[in-house]
């Protein structure tokens, strides 16, 4: 068995910070491009299937977001449970799924720390299923409003252990998009839930809506039946005294069966000296080590920046976007066909996304992204007001289409922008020892500012009407000048050199200078090989 020196969290608070300076980059760029992985080796295409069930994670998140936006349209789920299309009734029913997501990261960090990812993503994917038979079989508010709760429950540790999951197993050089297709299962679960609907819709019975409601359960059974025959990540196993098993993970999926590899080397330097043995992941109630330092706090920042910015970007809307179809004159069928599209040309925005994740500036793409989300629901806004402000006989259609255009618009480019990155950012930004702990702070800032939309959403809809879009335009335009003062580089660094920038006095201008670098080598590199 390999054997490392016993390393507490203290010795590496003491230890000094690798230097990270134009040979450490060239020996990053170096290993990347020396090592034997293949993308169609037989280790690397089951990597791509431990991939997918970790994806499947986030399809159990999307479905629930596009489904009940569909049967909340249709009129057997409102004969059966009278909650209106707006309200303050809609608001309660979808917005206790996030209060079970604001319940369960309590949970899922221990969970995921104990029993390793594999664990937290089955624990979850488990309490799906169970959400799942409480709803589908509801005939009274009641049981239908307590089994939203556990679908939530369920959801917020899934997304707790799932993205930590990836973003450990993944070799560096793939890291963003491997990590970034994760998120996309949002759409991997909203598009087929948006289709279901579409059929199900014209169902002239309470069918109508469960069945719907049942195929939730699906993606989380299979990965209830298959997250046993996965790979433990390599640092979990690390951090908890099985370095032998670590390094043959390594060996096997990032070297191509080669523990010699120059990146299996790399990682592995990097594991010795950046994980301990006895961090808070070991004391289920120690949550100290996210604030107990400036890099620390630092680190904390942004995933806090992510879990409400990712949230309140005025996709928040995307719940309601059939009573914003029906606002500016679309009519019931009509209103299902735009759903569906609308998760399509989402996927398209976030699938570009994580295509470019490895290579784009995550900084700059934040900055520039929300800036232009917060442009595109200007012009949903104003095209909707507009409408609004037009008599009945003298309404013209095309504000309306434009109206529903710019929404459209609005949904790729946030796609884009967050949904490769809602995963991704904050997970890279945490330490091992923490990341668990970490997500769990996330998921529970994700619920908490997920509940301001989903139960304020309808009623400030119903009361301001399209108002409330502006609201959205002006915060977005405060998220991005934030972004740009307060929002760390992180693309083309290994999970542990991220430390030297959180460490730094000023992480944002170090992170600047690091990636400045890194593009000036890289260019240097490209020139030489021609």
């Amino acid at each position: 068995m390999a054997h490392r020196p016993e390393r507490s969290s203290s010795d590496l608070e003491k230890a000094p910070s690798a230097i990270h300076n134009e040979k450490h980059i060239n020996d990053y760029a170096l290993a990347t491009k020396e090592t034997a992985l293949r993308v169609w080796s037989a280790d690397s295409l089951f990597l791509f299937w431990c991939m997918f069930v970790a994806f499947l994670c986030s399809c159990a998140n999307g479905y629930d977001g596009s489904l009940m936006t569909a049967i909340n349209a249709m009129p057997y789920y409102q004969s059966k449970f009278n909650s209106g299309y707006l309200g303050s009734s809609t608001g309660i029913i979808f917005s206790i799924y996030t209060i079970g997501g604001v319940v369960g990261p309590w949970f899922a960090g221990p969970l995921s720390d104990r029993f390793g990812r594999r664990g937290g993503m089955f624990a979850g994917a488990l309490m799906i299923c169970v959400g799942t038979a409480v709803i589908a079989s509801a005939n009274k508010r009641g049981q239908f409003i307590a089994g939203r709760f556990v679908l939530g429950f369920g959801v917020s540790i899934l997304t707790t252990a799932a993205p930590s999951y990836c973003v450990e197993i993944c070799p560096p050089q793939w890291r963003g998009r491997m990590t970034g297709f994760y998120n996309c299962g949002w759409f991997g679960g909203s598009i087929p839930a948006a289709g279901i609907t579409l059929g199900t819709a014209k169902m002239k019975s309470d069918l109508s809506w469960r069945l719907p409601l049942i195929f939730q359960a699906f993606p989380s059974l299979v990965v209830i039946l298959a997250v046993w025959f996965l790979p433990e990540s390599p640092r979990w196993l690390m951090a908890n005294g099985r370095d032998e098993d670590a390094l043959n993970f390594l060996a096997r999926f990032h070297g191509g069966g080669n523990r010699n590899d120059p990146v299996v080397q790399l990682e592995w330097a990097e594991f010795k000296e950046g994980i301990a043995l006895d961090g808070s992941d070991k004391r289920w109630w120690d949550y100290s080590e996210l604030f107990n330092s400036g890099s620390a706090r630092y680190r904390s920042l942004q995933v806090l920046l992510m879990g409400v910015f990712g949230q309140f970007s005025g996709n928040g809307l995307g719940y309601f976007n059939t009573e914003i179809y029906r606002a500016v004159g679309y009519g019931d069928d009509m209103v299902f066909n735009l759903n569906l599209a609308n998760s399509f040309t989402s996927a398209f925005g976030a699938g570009w996304g994580v295509a470019l994740a490895d290579r784009m500036p995550r900084r700059k793409v934040l900055v520039a992204g929300t800036f232009a989300s917060a442009v595109m629901l200007a012009g949903n806004g104003g095209l909707s007001a507009r409408w609004a402000a037009t008599p009945e006989d003298s309404k013209n259609l095309n504000v309306g289409r434009g109206s529903v255009a710019f929404f459209f618009l609005f949904n790729i480019v946030y796609s884009f922008t967050y949904t490769p990155l809602q995963a991704l950012y904050p997970v890279e930004c945490l330490q091992t020892t923490t990341r668990a702990k970490g997500m769990a702070m996330y998921a529970f800032v994700v619920g908490a500012i997920s509940f301001i939309n989903l139960f304020a959403g309808p009623i400030a809809l119903d009361n301001i009407k399209h108002n409330y879009i502006f609201i959205f335009v002006g915060w977005d335009i405060v998220e991005s000048i934030l972004w740009y003062l307060l929002g760390v580089e992180t693309v083309g660094r290994t999970l542990e050199e991220l430390e030297e920038i959180f460490g730094s006095p000023s992480p944002v201008a170090t992170s600047k200078a690091i990636y400045d670098e890194h593009k000036k080598i890289r260019a240097a590199a490209a020139a030489a090989a021609k």
